[in-house]
């Protein structure tokens, strides 16, 4: 009996032993991956620590300041055009065949109406929303959070950007936002968009912030906000909040063929030139007077650069401000007034921004070596890149630009895919066929077009003939049309 109770001992104490050794085994190799110092963070207590546990606070505390805002856009036109529309029978017969036969039928007036937000910027009634939700509008009504509707009228507006400044006449003090600092919004915090998708008042959807600085064709001035909270027909002009309850962006586009990708309009844009916008109706903008390029590996190569970033001179007008300085055809512009020059989107961005009569100290590289100039900054004319036919009076009306890198990548096609349309003049030729924002000009009277300069070149011999005809590819179609100047 004793014996037995002995060899028992001896395989509980060997058990043990084995047990103690595992365990230590395990705690070596463990301590051995861990980084000394580094704190020890159950991973569920991350999660927990960055994910709110509610929205509803927030949202009950800035609800308040955002609008409704709808819209009516009265036009003439014969009720055949709703019967019949544009597609197919117009794309196939073309206009003059509806002229021919229901050109005599009266004419009478339509209203086209819209919906979309705002958010209130000061409570004697200054609203901010975006500028497609009001321009070319006859009548725009806002509803606030308690109900009463009050008619705005235009302040001042920036199709470049796509912002309005709107006001009303209220009857009491308004509710306010507090507008934030959009430059240390990071990747993967967390917002709110609140707005009136498809009419429905008042929404609150959440999300992250999914990328920062996106181009998507919208305008020379893209520097996109992207979130992964819902932003629906209906958002436009709304605000996006960050869990502080400041506005950060102001609600924008969709993508159609996407879900869960929006993009709002950086709060900083908004701000930089909302005096103009209250003092002049309008955003005056600088100018150096160049032309600049990106740094492709070949060009560096050749001119011994072994950066990354710039923006390569590739012309300079003569009298403008960057000549009277002293800048030249290949210098490589690294920075103004401090902040470094990524490419050619970010000198058109930072160059936007300075004001009219600036002293704008700018660096670049010359043959390798740094070089500082003092440029005064002019006012910038804008002078689109639109076929203008200016022979027989009139022009197709559409303004295009290049197809860089990134939206080449969200379209799906090559670069040299043509050019994407960036706005379409109402009532021009261009307008009358349906050609779109966005729209890819693939072929001009059967050339393929590869680049801008190609289609000013093919769209100039066009307008000697007073007509042309298109190659369009929107989403996964392509369509001819045929467009004629009057």
């Amino acid at each position: 009996m004793e014996n037995k109770n002995r060899k028992t001992f001896f395989m509980f104490l060997m058990a043990f032993l084995v047990a103690f050794f595992i365990v230590s085994l395990v705690e070596v190799l463990r301590s051995s991956l861990i980084p000394s110092g580094a704190p020890e963070i159950p991973a569920a207590a991350a999660i927990e620590a960055t994910v709110p546990g509610s929205f509803s606070d927030l949202a009950e505390r800035v609800k308040p300041a955002v609008v409704n805002i709808s819209t009516t856009k009265i036009f003439k036109g014969r009720s055949q055009g709703n019967n019949f529309g544009r597609s197919p029978f117009n794309e196939y017969f073309g206009d003059d065949f509806f002229n021919r036969f229901f050109g005599d039928m009266p004419q009478r007036d339509f209203k086209q109406r819209s919906l979309g937000s705002g958010f209130i910027i000061s409570n004697d009634g200054y609203i901010l929303t975006n500028n497609h939700m009001v321009e070319n509008t006859d009548k725009i009504l806002v509803k606030i959070s308690d109900g009463k509707e009050y008619e705005a009228k235009i302040i001042g507006a920036d199709a470049k950007t796509d912002i309005a400044l709107i006001k009303i006449k209220p009857d009491n003090g308004l509710p306010t936002v507090t507008l934030g600092d959009s430059d240390v919004v990071r990747v993967g915090e967390w917002v709110i968009a609140i707005g009136n998708p498809f009419g429905l008042e008042q929404t609150v959807t959440a999300g992250i912030v999914s990328a920062k600085g996106r181009v998507i064709g919208a305008g020379a001035y893209d520097n996109f906000i992207q979130t992964d909270a819902s932003i629906n027909p209906g958002n436009s002009g709304g605000p996006l909040f960050n869990m502080q309850g400041k506005v950060i962006a102001i609600n924008t586009a969709i993508v159609a063929q996407g879900q869960g990708i929006g993009f709002a309009i950086p709060i900083n844009m908004a701000k930089s030139i909302l005096e103009d916008l209250k003092t002049k109706g309008k955003v005056t903008r600088g100018w150096l007077g160049i032309s600049i390029q990106d740094i492709s590996d070949d060009i560096a190569k050749n001119m011994n650069y072994k950066g990354k970033n710039g923006a390569l001179v590739s012309d300079v007008f003569k009298d403008d401000p960057a000549d009277k300085a002293g800048i030249k055809v290949g210098d490589i512009i690294i920075e103004i007034n401090g902040k470094s020059i990524k490419d050619t989107h970010d000198l058109l961005l930072t160059t936007a921004s300075l004001h009219v009569g600036e002293k704008a100290t700018i660096k670049a590289l010359r043959d390798g070596k740094e070089t500082s100039f003092i440029v005064v900054v002019t006012e910038r004319k804008d002078k689109p890149e639109i076929a203008l036919t200016k022979k027989s009076g009139a022009y197709f009306g559409i303004a295009v630009q290049e197809i860089n890198k990134e939206l080449a990548k969200r379209l799906g096609i090559p670069r040299d895919t043509g050019v994407i349309v960036t706005d379409v003049e109402e009532g021009s030729p261009a307008d009358d066929v349906g050609i779109q924002q966005n729209d890819v000009i693939v072929q001009v009277n059967k050339v393929k077009i590869t680049s801008l300069k190609q289609f000013s070149t093919e769209m100039s011999k066009a307008a000697e003939k007073k007509s042309v005809i298109l190659l369009i590819k929107r989403g996964n179609s392509n369509f001819f049309v045929g467009l004629h100047l009057e």
